[in-house]
């Protein structure tokens, strides 16, 4: 049977992970994130909900260390669920990667438009209020075109391509924060906080995992690793990724803050750039800050894709879609036959524009953290109990260890509270009713593609 080409390293790993974690969420609502926390609140609030991630980064790196098999969670949960939760679990993880494609295509011609303001002409079509410009709909559609060359030609290519765009987004970051930090004020802090220190911080902390989201794409592609690749730095790789988009996270709006007061940024589109223009002066920190962001919806989009496309082969291949689906190119040894699915998903989808897919992603918040609830509680069963299947000796060494299943009882209560805050009225940043049909939609359709579920077998390895 042909297998997926083995040629991904520790660094293509964490590149992998930490650049699908990081988005251009600290460019477009930089003020949402000031005005719930102010500067200190912020920042604690991304420590602590990276802190508070380490547990089901733990949990995760752990199994892909047992089973590195791309159907991910599927995988996990199969070894101790009935077939419908294993499908159920990988078909609602599916959806955050599934719509992080066509929004990154979306999303990198509208802020393309800020350095080449041409970009915005020729409006084609509205989709309620939104315009939507061919200029923006045609870089969307190139982008979709490259990344889907990349994924296609092999992993090794698109290894190459994640690594180099993590590496140049973080010199451009340096860069930025460097010029921000010697042209402000420590002043520009004042006040520390939004309001009570407790509630500003636990207002960030709501909306850190939907930020956090990326870590899990390590396993997708864990069929893919160097024959002499060293188990265990699946898990260094993922508590890497967790830590070092948390330092990102909290250097970025400390570097904000200081570079302009914040309480005048809350109402400011584009805040981290309008902060940066105000320190500095002239456009030239601007295209800086903004090539950044196209640089990191580049690795976001490449990730997700090579998250989703893996996820997608794995369900083929354990009988939950079509076997079609499962096809490896002969000659690349990539899953050729999903990078085709997903890019024609993707390239459809750029055409709904941000209008439609900004609930469909709000959604994709909740399929993640079911994802890591799931695993963890998958992982918490295997320790505690004289697992039986195929996998027993394998858990036999760790079935002991008290503080392991501490660790994934933790996890599994962190993505479930993530879930709760989704849907709990009176919590804010719940769901409204455009998040509720996109969600009810997506489980319409899952339950229309389930099929009998078919074992292969797993590929697993020993646990220090």
């Amino acid at each position: 049977m042909t297998q997926l080409a083995r040629k991904l390293g520790l660094f293509d790993y964490f590149a992998l992970g930490c650049g699908t974690i990081i988005g251009v969420g600290w460019l477009v609502v930089m003020d949402d994130w000031l005005k719930r926390g102010g500067p200190l609140g912020a920042i604690l609030g991304f420590a602590i909900g990276g802190a508070v991630l380490l547990p089901v980064g733990y949990i995760y790196g752990r199994l892909v260390m047992a089973f590195p098999d791309a159907a991910g969670e599927v995988a996990y949960t199969a070894e101790v669920f009935p077939k419908r939760v294993s499908f159920a679990t990988g078909w609602m993880v599916l959806l955050p990667y599934l719509f992080a494609c066509p929004w990154c295509a979306v999303a990198f011609g509208k802020i393309a438009a800020y350095i080449f303001p041409a970009l915005e002409s020729h409006e084609v079509y509205r989709i309620g209020s939104q315009p939507v410009y061919l200029p923006q709909l045609v870089l969307g559609l190139l982008l979709t075109g490259l990344v889907t060359t990349v994924n296609y030609r092999g992993v090794r290519l698109s290894a190459t391509f994640q690594s180099a765009a993590m590496l140049g987004f973080l010199l451009l970051a340096l860069v930025f924060s460097f010029v921000g930090i010697t042209h402000g004020a420590i002043r520009n802090f004042t006040p520390l906080f939004s309001g009570s220190p407790i509630l500003a911080v636990l207002m960030v902390l709501q909306i850190v995992p939907y930020f956090m989201t990326g870590f899990e794409s390590i396993g997708k592609a864990s069929e893919e690793s160097r024959l002499d690749f060293q188990p265990r730095d699946y898990l260094v790789a993922t508590l890497l990724s967790i830590v070092v988009a948390a330092f990102f996270y909290a250097s970025v709006i400390a570097v904000v803050a200081f570079a302009q007061p914040w309480t005048g940024l809350v109402r400011q589109k584009f805040a981290t750039v309008v902060a940066l223009q105000h320190a500095v002066g002239g456009h030239a920190i601007v295209d800086i800050v903004l090539l950044a962001a196209l640089v990191s919806l580049g690795k976001v989009f490449n990730g997700a894709f090579v998250a989703t496309t893996r996820l997608l082969f794995a369900l083929s291949n354990r009988g939950l879609v079509s076997p079609r689906v499962g096809r490896i190119h002969p000659k690349n040894l990539t899953p050729a036959a999903a990078v085709l699915v997903i890019s024609a998903f993707t390239a459809g989808a750029v055409f709904l524009g941000d209008t439609i897919l900004i609930p469909v992603t709000e959604v994709g918040s909740v399929g993640s953290a079911f994802g890591w609830m799931m695993a963890c509680t998958a992982y918490f069963i295997l320790n505690s109990t004289a697992h039986s299947g195929k996998n027993a000796m394998l858990f036999q060494k760790i079935a002991q260890r008290r503080t392991e299943r501490i660790v994934a009882a933790t996890g599994a209560v962190i993505g479930a509270t993530m879930i709760l805050m989704k849907f709990l009225p009176f919590l804010p940043g719940h769901f409204t009713a455009y998040e509720y049909a996109a969600l009810s939609v997506w489980l319409i359709a899952g339950a229309a593609v389930q099929r009998d579920f078919v074992p292969i077998r797993s590929q697993s390895q020993s646990l220090p």
